[in-house]
């Protein structure tokens, strides 16, 4: 199978026919066999029927339903896991993605060979206060703290190899963290393509402010994660031992000045205070260290790697 198209969803009856029909001709123009994966996340309209609809006239068609709304990282994860095609495509279900971008994302992985490619709706036509603004700033950010060259990390229209997405896990709402995920997982040919943004047809959007705040933590998680997840004494053991070693260096100047003045009383003076938080707190970050490396070294995935294996070696 050469493409799977894996669409996430919530609330998307109108949109749903449309966005299948338009797919079905993009595929039977460029001769792509293909499968659509539609994530139904705990929809409260008839998006779920309008699945078991199109699915009786084409076969193409496959549906997952979530009981409730568990979010798109959840909905991906799972289509991910069901996903076949050489190629795995996912895009938004609201037809702000356009399917005609798909022969194109599809050769920059087959014949140029990226890894994984994301979407750039360079031109939006969102609300430029509450979206654009908020999310120039966020890619800014993350550009910089990745050093991934992406404009636009939350399009969700991307392109994948398949053993990229067979390689990482999507959680909690880790699907604005995709590419950050697939270069700590080995994968380094990221690139761009400039797509169309529609304007939206139907519905209204899922997303609101707390999806940028809650971008940066996510950002934060995969970012330590992916630095210390395996060794995490290395950052907890040294800023445990740093702080503990000023808290010491505290002491032994009060006790110098106690040796030298002794009119001075150690307890006193509030700096005997800081030097003794920062002795507790610094075992503390040592202890959890110790803890995490017990834990990491019994982890059945602890010496995780992906190992690519060619034919004949």
């Amino acid at each position: 199978m050469n493409i799977s198209v894996v669409i996430p969803l919530f609330n998307e009856e109108e949109s749903l026919p449309e966005l299948c029909a338009w797919i079905d001709r993009v595929m039977q123009a460029n001769h792509f066999t293909y499968e659509v994966i539609l994530i139904d996340d705990g929809s409260t309209d008839n998006s779920w029927e309008v699945i078991q609809s199109l699915r009786g006239g084409n076969a193409h068609l496959k549906g997952i339903k979530f009981q409730r709304n568990y979010g798109k990282s959840a909905a991906l994860s799972e289509g991910f896991k069901a996903a076949a095609g050489d190629v795995i495509i996912t895009m938004d279900a609201d037809l702000q993605d356009s399917p005609d971008e798909i022969p194109d994302l599809y050769k920059m992985i087959v014949v140029d060979g990226y890894d994984m490619v994301s979407g750039w709706k360079k031109k939006r036509f969102d609300n430029t206060l509450t979206k654009n603004i908020p999310s120039k700033l966020f890619n800014a950010a993350t550009r910089k703290m990745t050093k991934i060259p992406l404009h636009d990390f939350n399009c969700g229209l991307k392109s994948y190899k398949k053993k990229v997405v067979k390689s990482i896990e999507v959680y909690g709402e880790m699907h604005r963290q995709i590419p950050v995920l697939a270069k700590w997982a080995g994968f380094r040919k990221i690139g761009e393509k400039v797509v169309v943004h529609q304007p939206r047809k139907y519905g209204v959007s899922k997303f609101g402010w707390e999806r940028f705040v809650n971008g940066f933590l996510d950002l934060a998680s995969v970012m330590f994660v992916g630095r210390f997840g395996k060794r995490p004494m290395h950052f907890f053991g040294f800023w445990g031992s740093l702080i503990s070693f000023f808290g010491f260096c505290i002491w032994i100047y009060l006790g110098v000045a106690k040796i030298a003045f002794s009119r001075y009383n150690m307890t006193d003076r509030p700096i005997f205070y800081i030097g003794l938080i920062s002795i507790v707190v610094g075992v503390q970050l040592f202890l959890a260290g110790f803890l995490g490396e017990l834990i990491t070294r019994n982890a059945a995935d602890r010496n995780f790697y992906l190992i690519e294996k060619k034919e004949g070696l």
